[in-house]
């Protein structure tokens, strides 16, 4: 194949991506730099062990990127200061493929907290939680039972953050790495929120806040997390793809109704 002939092929491989949602050319796998290894300057005398011209390999040292992260969510003494130290935290390789930093949206004073797991493309773009076809049904979700995220009344209101707030990679779901790198803001937010319920939207925040994932099995059973009463449901995006699980998450919220109402 000619040159040309090439060109016009990948040009249209390219389009085609393009129009597929494609955003960000990325490796195939995460990348974590903190493990490669440094090559250090050769050094001047030699051994006969090492030779002139045998260069000295170091291994990066080892980042503790939990613990750094709660060191940074401790000292953030209110919701913006938490939002500039997540911003500022170089850790999550997410952060360098992310177009948007997606903190929260809603009332902080709201009694209900809702945790989902990490922005889709539609988040990114927008820089909030659940602006997409997700976000749409949430929306709908909440006022069937007269609450919504742009209610002024604290006692209507809802407060909705995320697991991660950088998109992963093809809206993979987030890995146990990434969760638990993250796990001390969220834990921060909670803390600073002071919601009166926590509602977990899906897997990943189960797996964050209660260690355990399956859904379907601990969906609407009241459980308490970090001193809370908190309700897991099946996030918005599986009922899109699957209907039938409406009736079942339509009980979890007059569940969370009546509880309000107690």
């Amino acid at each position: 194949m000619d040159s040309q002939n090439t060109y016009w092929t990948d040009r249209a491989l390219l389009e085609w991506q393009v129009e597929l949602g494609v955003t960000d050319a990325i490796l195939d796998t995460p990348v974590d730099r903190y493990a490669l290894e440094v090559v250090k300057p050769v050094p001047k005398a030699a051994t006969p062990e090492k030779p002139v011209g045998t260069p000295e390999i170091v291994k990066a040292p080892d980042v503790d990127a939990p613990a750094l992260a709660r060191t940074a969510a401790q000292t953030a003494a209110d919701l913006d200061a938490l939002s500039g130290a997540m911003q500022a935290f170089e850790h999550c390789e997410l952060k360098k493929g992310a177009r948007s930093f997606v903190f929260s949206d809603g009332n902080p004073a709201a009694r209900v907290m809702i945790v989902g797991e990490a922005p889709g493309r539609e988040e990114d773009r927008a820089g909030r939680p659940f602006v997409g076809r997700a976000g749409q049904l949430l929306d709908r979700m909440l006022e069937a039972i007269q609450m919504g995220r742009a209610a002024d009344n604290a006692a209507q209101a809802v407060y909705i953050t995320n697991v991660l707030p950088w998109r992963p990679p093809s809206n993979r779901a987030p890995d146990a790495s990434e969760i638990a790198m993250m796990l001390p803001f969220l834990e921060r937010h909670i803390a600073l929120a002071d919601p009166e319920i926590i509602v977990l939207m899906g897997n990943t925040p189960c797996q964050a806040l209660l260690g355990r994932t399956g859904i379907t099995r601990m969906r609407g059973e009241w459980v308490e997390v970090l001193g809370k009463p908190c309700l897991p449901m099946f996030h918005p995006a599986y009922l899109l793809r699957n209907p039938i699980a409406k009736r079942e998450a339509w009980a979890d919220l007059l569940s969370l109704k009546a509880r309000l109402r107690g």
